[in-house]
């Protein structure tokens, strides 16, 4: 079950190479020339047949003008949460203790209500 997960994560990750190399109009054969790789690479890599070294990730990374979190398929969305998230701690760590104790109760009255509704 791990292979074709991975697999499948190769194959994904290489369609969105395939499609940053398209957008900067790059043949295979160009893109393989500025990453210091073989064209027979580039399509194997695009084709999700196989994996790459994090050196020429970088290399393709820094040829496309891209953005490693964006190639890896990273929600981005789930990262912005993340972060309002963290904001938020970090503003309740500003109020003193009495108010933290509040912010406290209050969530964890929040979660159980939400726990209890997806039950």
């Amino acid at each position: 079950m791990g292979n074709r997960a991975t697999s499948r994560e190769l194959i994904e990750l290489g369609k969105r190479i395939q499609e940053k190399r398209q957008e900067a109009r790059l043949s295979q054969e160009m893109l393989a020339e500025q990453a210091g790789i073989s064209p027979n690479t580039i399509s194997r890599i695009e084709g999700g047949q196989t994996a790459m070294s994090v050196e020429i990730f970088h290399k393709l990374v820094q040829i496309l003008d891209g953005d490693a979190n964006e190639l890896l398929g990273s929600n981005v969305r789930a990262i912005e949460e993340r972060i309002g998230l963290w904001e938020l701690f970090q503003r309740a760590r500003n109020l003193n203790q009495r108010e933290q104790e509040i912010v406290v109760q209050t969530m964890t009255a929040l979660l159980k209500g939400f726990e209890k509704c997806r039950q």
